[in-house]
């Protein structure tokens, strides 16, 4: 953002515009949740949470109105000819500190924002054998290392291999305030260089994995008709305790209309797998129907993350030059170790302005390898 006179001044009357709407929202919502104090209903559990944030956000709007209006009145002090040298030596250092201060609230407050939080990420091993497993087993890591160090919860519902020895899939949610948001942007194929653990002639390597992000949706987002689907219990093929393999929890569900089959095995109870089953089927049904009603999954996945080969990367985890490049925005990290081990958020948050803003991506050469 820029400092300019008319830019402060059309960020104050941006912000107090926002704070009157907020200020009603809350008071309509308070004024509900006031009146209907039924405690274990879901209705006033969603309202008291909608209210929650939205008192957080506005004392965050009053926060940044407030520096606003302090640095025009700071800038006005620099800018006056009859302002002493010492004092307008005060008045620029405060200046800069506020031009720390303001962009992250701004940030916060206006950058666009979806209405969805969770998400279900599917990761699946590409070209590239068992080196392609085992990276959908480091793209797995990478991402849940990432959202332990923003305090979400990560459940798996279906995976064929294991952390130990490499993934063919694995599919799993992702839940926590802003998830979507962060990691919208990293479907399609992901490709890595790098020499394999058992390559004798230390020749590199070129594996892919495809993750596709879809949004949790709710069930005001999609309605099932439980007359069409089809239900199938069968055993676990998973760890999991003596549980596994004695009884039927794992669940594949089958939506007639659309041919969608979802599976979940990695809970011990057959009903929390079911559940969970449920949930991806609604994610995929939606996303499905926001594309197009008459497009197969198969489709909207290739459309999405592709066909897994080589040239259709949208990032390259390179190895040996301890560099990730992604190409949709032209744009190179040489922090790969700390990005494996979840240090993404700077990858994340320059990818989402790229792809949100088009006309800021530099157009240097893409990185050939």
């Amino acid at each position: 953002m820029t400092f300019d006179n008319e830019s402060i001044s059309s960020l104050i009357a941006s912000v107090e515009s926002l704070i009157a709407q907020t200020s009603k929202e809350i008071s309509e919502l308070q004024s509900f949740v006031d009146q209907n104090q039924n405690y274990s209903s879901q209705e006033y559990i969603d309202s008291y949470k909608k209210l929650s944030k939205l008192q957080e956000s506005l004392e965050k709007q009053q926060t940044l109105l407030k520096l606003s209006k302090q640095y025009e009145e700071t800038k006005w002090l620099v800018t006056d000819a009859t302002t002493d040298a010492e004092m307008r030596a005060l008045a620029e250092e405060e200046l800069k500190e506020l031009e720390s201060k303001i962009p992250p609230l701004h940030e916060d407050l206006f950058s666009k924002k979806s209405k969805y939080q969770n998400v279900v990420v599917e990761i699946r091993s590409g070209t590239g054998g068992e080196e392609a497993s085992l990276f959908a087993r480091d793209l797995f890591k990478m991402y849940s290392l990432y959202a332990d160090q923003k305090g979400w919860k990560i459940e798996i519902s279906d995976s064929d291999g294991s952390v130990a020895s490499g993934f063919r899939f694995v599919n799993f949610f992702i839940r926590g305030d802003g998830a979507y948001d962060a990691l919208q942007f990293e479907s399609g194929v992901h490709r890595v260089q790098r020499i394999p653990a058992t390559e004798n002639a230390g020749r590199i390597h070129t594996s892919t994995a495809t993750v596709a992000i879809l949004p949790e949706v709710e069930d005001v987002d999609i309605h099932i008709n439980p007359s069409d689907l089809e239900f199938e219990a069968y055993r676990s093929s998973g760890p999991g305790g003596q549980n596994v393999n004695k009884v039927s929890t794992a669940v594949r569900l089958r939506h007639i209309p659309s041919g969608i089959v979802v599976s979940c095995q990695e809970s011990r109870s057959q009903l929390k797998n079911r559940e969970n089953a449920i949930r991806m089927l609604k994610s995929k049904l939606y996303l499905m129907q926001q594309e197009s009603a008459t497009k197969e999954l198969t489709d909207l996945r290739r459309s999405q993350i592709g066909g897994a080969e080589r040239s259709e990367k949208i990032r390259t985890y390179n190895y040996p030059q301890s560099r990730i490049t992604d190409h949709r925005i032209k744009q190179s990290w040489f922090n790969l170790v700390g990005a494996m081990a979840g240090d993404i958020g700077d990858i994340l948050s320059d990818v989402k302005k790229g792809m949100e803003n088009p006309d800021s991506i530099t157009g240097e050469q893409d990185p050939l390898e």
